[in-house]
């Protein structure tokens, strides 16, 4: 799993040894085509190895080198901007991975003496079943790259995605894994979030709080009374709220319901004091709402 702390640091020291044996061993290979050509003529199956290792190797190499090109390039272009994309660098990342799959996959084919040009043609009707019975996959996988590559939002943002709020932690091909201000782990799939109406909290205030409820029709006509009610309870926290932010307004109106949205922002990102002002305020809504004192819910 790839988190947002990792994102824009330098590729690994276990992951530059890794690439300097792949060159040495591929050096090597190529070496031996030269000098010791009598010997793969005279053992078949060995030639068939060595050639498949090389042809992942050689294709190895060359991703490596491009994605190193890539993110350079990529980092180079926002070195000044403090909003650099990790979900770029991890779109970046998994499309290197499966070029590695796919070069691995033809390694094995030359190997194992299979002619992938005439094993492919073999399976066309074969790959078009899987590809069906895969589909969902396949366009969540399409979805998730198209999401790393969007400029939306990022690794770290606060998002809604649909009825889903928090901070992003991970992209990966399958899902969006999102922390909500209750530390539950939701994982949305890729296709319900390309497909969703998404908002990007960290592009406006990330210290901006929204509650959405509903009062009934009758309660409605209080509002004067509901938003002192509101406003009160925010006195309770004095300097953590930032002064002349408070928004009440009504945003739909239902058959037995009117619809609210209470807005205003914190003073600094501390997930434990939403937490609270969030569930403060909810009380203080079901009391609204069933004529209790507020103090009898401790507000």
């Amino acid at each position: 799993m790839t988190h947002a702390s990792d994102i824009g640091k330098g590729r690994p020291l276990g992951g530059w040894f890794f690439f300097a044996f792949k060159l040495v061993l591929w050096t090597a290979i190529a070496y031996s085509f030269a000098a010791d050509a009598d010997i793969y003529r005279q053992q078949p199956r060995l030639s068939g190895i060595a050639y498949g290792v090389n042809t992942f190797l050689t294709g190895s190499i060359l991703i490596a080198i491009g994605r190193f090109i890539l993110i350079s390039i990529y980092r180079r272009r926002n070195k000044k901007n403090n909003r650099v994309r990790g979900n770029y660098i991890l779109g970046i990342n998994q499309i290197a991975t499966l070029l590695n799959v796919v070069f691995a996959v033809l390694g094995l084919m030359i190997a194992f003496g299979i002619n992938p040009k005439e094993f492919l043609t073999s399976i066309t009707i074969v790959a078009m079943a899987i590809a069906l019975l895969f589909r969902d996959y396949i366009t969540n996988m399409i979805s998730g790259l198209l999401i790393m590559f969007s400029d939306q939002f990022t690794i770290g943002d606060t998002v809604r995605i649909g009825e889903h709020q928090g901070k992003i932690m991970d992209i990966t091909l399958a899902n969006i894994m999102v922390k909500n201000d209750d530390d539950d782990v939701v994982l949305i799939p890729n296709n319900s979030a390309f497909t969703t109406n998404i908002i990007n909290q960290s592009l406006q205030n990330s210290r901006k709080l929204t509650i959405e409820f509903e009062l009934p029709l009758a309660s409605s006509r209080r509002n004067d009374a509901l938003e002192n009610e509101m406003r009160n309870a925010l006195q309770y926290y004095g300097s953590d709220i930032v002064q002349g932010s408070f928004q009440l307004r009504v945003v739909g109106i239902g058959k037995d319901a009117v619809q609210y949205k209470l807005q205003f922002s914190t003073t600094k990102k501390d997930t434990g004091l939403r937490r609270k002002v969030r569930n403060d305020l909810y009380q203080h809504i079901i009391a609204f709402e069933t004529g209790e004192a507020v103090n009898k819910i401790g507000g």
